[in-house]
């Protein structure tokens, strides 16, 4: 049974604040045997799931296992190959997120669906009521009320490319409530967001509990879910393995069921041996295209054998440092970036203002993870082993390219780091972003840098695949290489790193020493500019 779209938005706009919750039936929606291919690939192998009003549900598994796709059938994006769908009892066919919208449901993607040249309210109401004056105020005055409801702070009126991170992801929570939904699914809603974010997060998810909503979330973070889910449901591989009482279970309990056997959750972290200066940075200053300083007098030292770590709230210049560095900014005049390589007396090179080309021909070995793993790091319509290539494409003295090596290669990378691909063939697009990060990884490792640069190096990653991560970056430590680790979640960064250096408003608030600094100490220099001396 499908609902009219125009009748059942327009009754719920017209109707909003009479509306009484229609969730006396407290299942909300059951999913039976229900399975997904692409061409050879099986995302969702007969899976079953149910999902309550009045419960948050935490859907875990490793990347790849088949979650996204799950819900991205609920909520209309995709289409079964076969099973049923339940919602309140009855059986339903959802081929668009018309459909999903219809039947009150409401998925926010890790991607934003948000048009940045308009307000909060004009995005709230775009594509309702079309046809038909729409009433700014009254949009503003429900807005209000979803706000005293739920704990959500939103100015209807603030343009959304001047919204930070989290006030994205608020209007577009906001968005759905306003649209009627009573199940919401949120994928990786805490990636890009600081603790004291994911803690006002988690305040409005138990309140939308509270209020009897279903709310699901896609999360690798076993603390958030230990935190804020009531049940959790894992995936291996595109089945389902099963669930647990969030009350009766533990993160080694899931870690293991995630992996399908078990697994330790430490972070190996060795001590720094035989350190010596790799890079020095001096008055690095940066400003954006419109000539917005995005970082301020940034010095620092980081040394060989030695894990740096870069806390600080998104959008403090974590990633323009990183590019500055690897010579994709234009920097201020005064910047110093000194590199200086292991070599038994190698001089001192100013790597400022160059290019990567350049800072390439000069001999500096570096590596770079960058953020935007497809914008950047790969090219998604290349093959495994042509994104290889990227690197050593210039290296040859002749007009015809060496296949063989990035042939090797990437077979080495997917066989080192248990990449999940058809074969070193299949275009990195088609592959989870766990295994692109895996791709992006291996590749920049295999080029034994001697420094090492990665920003969010684990977002949206399987905690499996995030240790990895880690133990390659330690591994990379005890080499003799500098590793500059840029990260969200304290917790590891106070796990992994030797030192953390904590920007706040694009300038250096202090740089701690990760052994014996509290997590409570570095959420404070992020958010307040002090005068932590270097570690």
């Amino acid at each position: 049974m499908l609902y009219s779209k125009a009748s059942d938005a327009d009754r719920f706009v017209e109707s909003f604040g009479e509306r009484k919750s229609p969730l006396s039936n407290k299942n909300a929606v059951k999913m039976v045997d229900i399975t997904k291919t692409f061409d050879v690939v099986v995302a969702n192998n007969k899976v079953c799931l149910e999902i309550n009003y009045g419960e948050v549900l935490a859907l875990l598994g490793e990347n790849g296992s088949g979650k996204t796709t799950l819900m991205n059938m609920l909520s209309g994006i995709y289409a079964p190959d076969s099973g049923d769908i339940y919602v309140n009892g009855q059986h339903v066919t959802i081929n668009n997120p018309a459909d999903a919208f219809a039947l009150h449901i409401g998925m926010i993607h890790q991607h934003f669906k948000l048009v940045e040249v308009m307000t909060a309210a004009e995005n709230i109401i775009l594509g309702l009521n079309e046809g038909r004056m729409v009433d700014l105020k009254n949009v503003r005055t429900r807005v209000k009320d979803f706000c005293d409801r739920y704990g959500f702070v939103v100015d209807p009126d603030k343009k959304v490319y001047d919204m930070s991170v989290s006030e994205k992801q608020t209007l577009e929570i906001v968005k759905q409530l306003y649209r009627g939904a009573d199940i919401l699914i949120l994928d990786e809603p805490t990636a890009v967001l600081t603790p004291q974010e994911t803690q006002k997060l988690f305040v409005v998810l138990r309140n939308m509990r509270a209020d009897g909503k279903a709310v699901v979330i896609i999360t690798h973070k076993l603390h958030e879910v230990m935190d804020i889910s009531d049940r959790v449901v894992v995936l291996l591989k595109g089945n389902y393995v099963g669930e647990k009482m969030t009350k009766d279970t533990n993160p080694q309990e899931l870690t293991n069921m995630m992996v399908g056997h078990p697994t330790t959750l430490n972070i190996d972290r060795s001590e720094p041996k035989n350190l010596h200066k790799c890079l020095e940075v001096r008055n690095l200053s940066v400003k954006d295209i419109y000539g917005v300083m995005k970082l301020q007098n940034v010095s620092f030292t980081c040394y060989g054998g030695e894990v740096l770590g870069v806390a600080g709230i998104s959008g403090s210049g974590q990633r323009e440092l990183l590019e500055a560095i690897a010579g994709l900014e234009k920097l201020e005049p005064g910047a110093e970036i000194l590199y200086t390589s292991n070599t038994q007396g190698a001089k001192e090179q100013n790597l400022a203002n160059l290019s990567p080309v350049d800072i390439k021909n000069l001999g500096v070995s570096l590596a770079f993870v960058p953020e935007d793993r497809l914008g950047m790091g790969l090219v998604g319509n290349m093959d495994i082993a042509e994104n290889m290539m990227l690197k050593s494409y210039q290296d040859g003295s002749g007009p015809m390219l060496d296949l063989k090596k990035p042939k090797k290669l990437a077979e080495k990378v997917v066989k080192d780091l248990d990449v999940l691909t058809p074969s070193i063939h299949t275009p990195v697009r088609r592959l989870s972003g766990g295994n692109i990060q895996k791709v992006l990884v291996g590749r920049e490792i295999e080029q034994h840098p001697s420094l090492i640069m990665t920003a969010y190096a684990v977002r949206g990653l399987d905690i499996n695949t995030s240790y990895t991560i880690y133990n390659l970056m330690d591994e990379q430590k005890r080499k003799g290489v500098a590793v500059i680790f840029v990260g969200e979640d304290l917790d590891v960064l106070l796990e992994l790193c030797d030192r953390i250096l904590v920007l706040c408003a694009g300038q250096v608030s202090g740089i701690v020493d990760a052994r014996k600094t509290t997590k409570e100490e570095v959420s404070l220099l992020m958010t307040h500019l002090g005068e932590k001396e270097e570690a």
